[in-house]
């Protein structure tokens, strides 16, 4: 008999899995007209995924973001954890620049969504990232991308420097002041605030003491929140209070890292006389200034520097954004947070750090035997610390190093001082 072959189709029934569509939408502003820009993305989205068959809503993902260039976005972050969660099939988005305008933090983002099999279309340039030529596409898109964000950074620096020519502050937000047709206007009850802190610390108050002063009293700061040593300082501080400004004291690194530096004299700083109603005399602020010094000097040793520690300034607390200072305990010297210091584990609860954890962490981090001081501030422009026993270091090449400290035990904690001092009150209350 002989063999016969013939060709079948067979035909698969339609899929019932529907895809799960998500859509994303960012502006770059807190004004009006752009959080009336969102809504509008969002009612979009949502009408536009809705209206397919095979789709799945799974939501809209919206950030108001002053920048595209950072990773800050709580939403963006929050729509790539349901991503890796394995929650949405494809991603809708307006433009390149509403998802990143970074090329390399975009192209790091659609190769790992590509991975997951995750696609996303961006529809302005009708861009899907699952087909053959979409990251050579994005590639030359983003780069364009990253240029506009570049000339707006330049634009708006050019903006601010006119501005400060013209004795025009770029922010007015200060306790006494709001800024008011382009001019600082005074808040009375406010400015009582500020001359209050002033009068108490001139006749004789510690910056300690004016702060729980203000606390007890239940007066708030400008954000509404509870007074902190730094916060007076910042009062005590602010040059405004005169009248005067002094514009530029500080820069932006760059348009992607939007790193904040002191002007130590690489631009130009503008004075402006009588820019606004004073609160604080010029002759008073003055005498707190020489009194902060006065102060300052009594408790710094004869040939010290300003900075005591090598750590002073460099460590900063990831939980409420203050400096870590550094105590002497029983167990040795240790790094704690400013705000957990002064206020309790109620208002930070963030963990303090051994000294000697945080100096061999950070020879390793720096590559040597032993903790050198001069290669600390040499290489490292921060240290963050995280949660999780965390610190992340922070490098002037743009770099980033993170490691992890143990917590001591107790009984390791104990130094032999404390030991002897722990039987003998044993031996006493045997005694009794």
């Amino acid at each position: 008999m002989e063999r016969s072959i013939t060709q079948t189709t067979f035909l698969k029934p339609p899929s019932e899995q529907l895809i799960r569509v998500a859509g994303y939408a960012r502006v770059s502003s807190g004004k009006d007209a752009m959080l009336h820009s969102l809504a509008a993305q969002v009612s979009h989205y949502s009408d536009f995924i809705q209206r397919h068959r095979n789709w799945s809503y799974v939501g809209v993902y919206a950030d108001e973001a002053k920048t595209g260039t950072k990773d800050s976005r709580d939403n963006f972050q929050r729509m790539l954890a349901d991503c890796r969660a394995g929650k949405i099939d494809l991603i809708i988005t307006k433009s390149i620049s509403r998802f990143a305008r970074n090329t390399v933090t975009l192209l790091e983002t659609v190769r790992e969504l590509k991975g997951l099999g995750i696609d996303v279309w961006f529809e302005e340039q009708n861009i899907h990232t699952m087909s053959a030529d979409g990251e050579l596409m994005l590639s030359i898109l983003a780069s364009y991308a990253q240029e506009e964000s570049r000339s707006a950074s330049e634009n708006q620096k050019w903006r601010v420097k006119r501005n400060f020519e013209d004795g025009i502050p770029w922010n007015g937000t200060m306790l006494g002041y709001r800024y008011k047709d382009g001019k600082l206007t005074v808040v009375p009850e406010e400015a009582e605030i500020v001359r209050m802190i002033f009068h108490y610390y001139i006749t004789g108050m510690g910056v300690t003491a004016v702060m729980k002063t203000l606390n007890a009293n239940h007066i708030k700061t400008r954000n509404g929140n509870p007074w902190c040593k730094s916060s007076v300082m910042t009062v005590l501080r602010n040059y405004a209070y005169t009248g005067n400004l002094l514009l530029q004291t500080t820069f932006r690194e760059d348009y992607l890292t939007k790193r904040t530096l002191i002007n130590n004299g690489e631009l130009p700083q503008y004075h402006a006389e009588n820019a606004h109603e004073a609160i604080i005399p010029l002759e008073a602020f003055n005498a707190v200034h020489a009194e902060i010094a006065r102060r300052a000097a009594k408790h710094t040793h004869p040939g010290s520097s300003q900075k005591a520690y090598p750590f002073t300034g460099l460590l900063t607390c990831n939980n409420c954004g203050k400096h870590y200072r550094r105590k002497v305990t029983a167990a040795g010297p240790v790094w704690i947070c400013t705000t957990y210091n002064t206020l309790g584990k109620a208002a930070c609860a963030s963990k303090q750090i051994p000294e000697a954890a945080l100096t061999t962490i950070t020879a390793e981090v720096m590559g040597t035997d032993t903790f050198d001081a001069e290669a600390l501030h040499s290489k490292i422009t921060a240290v963050r610390v995280a949660e999780g026993n965390t610190l992340v270091f922070s490098f002037k090449d743009g770099t980033e190093a993170v490691k992890r400290w143990a917590d001591r035990s107790r009984a390791e904690s104990w130094t032999p001082e404390m030991r002897d001092a722990a039987r003998k009150k044993t031996l006493e209350r045997g005694e009794r």
